[in-house]
């Protein structure tokens, strides 16, 4: 009798189109829409990049010439007399040495930060956690000059250390902010089972809870190489010692001397070799990125 009274239910919505999903006939428009904009924003972002790389290998007379048209032949010496002659190696090695101590000291700091924010109770916890989301929205330049005499007065001026030390105090805010959301995804059962085996606080988050965070360091930390790598005012002010400039300033002073010098072949080339670590940083980890951001969601 119920099977019969369904079948009959079921016929009449049939008939009359009711209890059927609806077919989105908006919604073809709008998707091929979001898609032609995306095409586009990947053209626009994706031809600049190609443009230099191309340049890098082409002669200066081929890209007065014709900056649109492809290489004549490749030109690798271009890379060579960049990084000998115009110091792209030195400000290569700076860069490494400074972003590589920002990035590892920034992860260390803001994981033992966020990881006492997500688990501890004690009456500052919520004070201290905006204090550090109040610094996201403190902008860098309205701090340079307190900041120059701050770093000079302790003796860092002019000083890959001090570099070291600023970026990782540029990058803590947004970092604990991030880590903080994905330790509290973290299952404390497993804290409370290493504690009853004896396991004390330094063991259970250097042995436990840092190798479960994995995937939102990696996230945290490929954000943090990015912006660290690409940081140009910070360095600007803090040194001016040419054998000390980051890839940043040394682009910037290769711009105005090979303007001048009509190397442009040099500083495209140049221009290549600061931008290849960020893309293919990116380009290997970025599922790790999308699965460190979704982490928090999935658990």
């Amino acid at each position: 009798m119920a099977t019969a009274t369904r079948a009959r239910v079921s016929r009449r919505r049939d008939a009359t189109g009711r209890g059927r999903p609806r077919s989105g006939r908006g919604a073809g428009p709008t998707i091929a829409v979001a898609q032609a904009f995306l095409v586009l924003w990947a053209v626009i972002s994706i031809l600049p990049l190609l443009w230099a790389v191309v340049s890098s290998l082409k002669s200066d007379p081929e890209i007065v010439a014709d900056p649109w048209s492809l290489p004549g032949s490749l030109r690798w010496e271009n890379f060579a007399r960049a990084w000998e002659t115009a110091s792209i190696g030195t400000y290569f090695g700076n860069t490494v040495l400074v972003v590589g101590g920002g990035v590892v000291l920034t992860l260390l700091l803001s994981a033992m930060a966020a990881y006492v924010l997500a688990r501890f109770e004690f009456r500052l916890r919520s004070a201290l956690y905006y204090f550090f989301i109040a610094g996201m929205t403190f902008p860098v330049f309205m701090a340079l000059v307190p900041l120059f005499f701050v770093v000079q007065n302790l003796g860092l001026g002019n000083s890959l250390t001090g570099l070291v030390l600023v970026y990782t105090a540029y990058s803590l805010p947004f970092s604990v902010f991030f880590l903080v959301a994905f330790f509290r995804t973290l299952p404390e059962e497993i804290a409370e089972a290493a504690k009853l085996d004896g396991c004390g606080e330094a063991a259970i988050f250097f042995k436990i809870m840092l190798p479960m965070a994995k995937p939102g360091l990696i996230s945290v930390g490929i954000f943090n190489f990015i912006g660290q790598w690409n940081q140009y005012l910070i360095p600007l002010v803090l040194v001016n010692d040419d054998s000390k400039f980051v890839l940043a300033q040394g682009l910037a002073n290769l711009a105005v001397e090979q303007g001048y010098a009509g190397d442009r072949s040099g500083l495209f080339a140049g221009l290549t070799i600061a931008m290849a670590p960020i893309l293919i940083v990116y380009a290997l980890l970025q599922g790790r990125v999308q699965a460190g951001m979704t982490a928090g969601a999935l658990k």
